[in-house]
């Protein structure tokens, strides 16, 4: 079965920009939780990963952080 995926960023956040511009790449596509402009996003993500840190990428709601350990996994995850 195919992960849920959703990315949580700020459009400020440069390395949020990195991940979004591999993702741009590689034409991944996915629902991009702006915790800026949605407070309800926000509220999710402290809740769920107990700290505020984008990006932060859920895979079936688990929390995965670090731009480069997204990365990684994105590229595994949807290689060619």
């Amino acid at each position: 079965m195919t992960p849920r995926y959703e990315l949580f960023i700020m459009p400020a956040c440069p390395y949020c920009q990195k991940v979004l511009r591999f993702m741009e790449r590689r034409g991944i596509e996915m629902p991009l939780r702006d915790i800026t402009s949605d407070p309800g996003a926000r509220e999710e993500l402290v809740r769920v990963g107990g700290k505020p840190q984008v990006p932060c990428l859920f895979i079936d709601g688990a929390p995965l952080y670090e731009s480069d350990d997204i990365i990684t996994h994105l590229s595994e995850a949807f290689e060619d």
